[in-house]
């Protein structure tokens, strides 16, 4: 069996749920990505163009500090990445990990959730930060996924 990781960044609690399970059934190691500076409501208000979150995805070149020591992926053969999406891309703080990491032929796959928009060019994204990890495209997930779903799905990448 390969080595796995699930790392996954949460703002509201609903990705780290998805994640954890995810975890189990692939009986991965699993980190949360921490922001330095932990996000409020008010950061992730999609509908005020002044809030953080507005303004670190309109600056494609943000990076917001992580809190929490980087995991060295070196250790991993498979390597699942969670996030809400934000303006139709991951977060810009999983800009700031696939750049932290050091990264040598891992497989990458990003897994989202999202209340309507999918995941957008997110893989491809995150492939052109990590140019020496093999990013797959990934996919949405629903939040309340079963078991047997996230089985299913995980044995395309392991």
């Amino acid at each position: 069996m390969k080595k796995t990781l699930v790392t996954y960044f949460s703002a509201s609690g609903v990705t780290a749920e998805l994640a954890k399970r995810l975890a189990k059934v692939t009986d991965a190691d699993i980190y949360e990505i921490q922001p330095q500076t932990p996000y409020t409501d008010a950061d992730l208000n999609w509908m005020d163009k002044n809030s953080r979150s507005s303004v670190e995805m309109k600056d494609l070149s943000c990076r917001p500090a992580i809190a929490n020591a980087i995991p060295d992926v070196q250790k991993y053969d498979v390597v699942f990445i969670g996030f809400p999406v934000w303006w139709y891309r991951e977060p810009s703080i999983i800009d700031t990990f696939m750049e932290a990491c050091k990264w040598n032929g891992q497989k990458v796959i990003p897994f989202a959730t999202s209340g309507g928009s999918g995941i957008g060019n997110s893989g491809a994204n995150m492939q052109k930060l990590a140019p020496a990890a093999k990013v797959e495209k990934g996919d949405k997930l629903e939040a309340n996924a079963s078991e047997t779903t996230l089985t299913n799905w995980a044995k395309k990448y392991l």
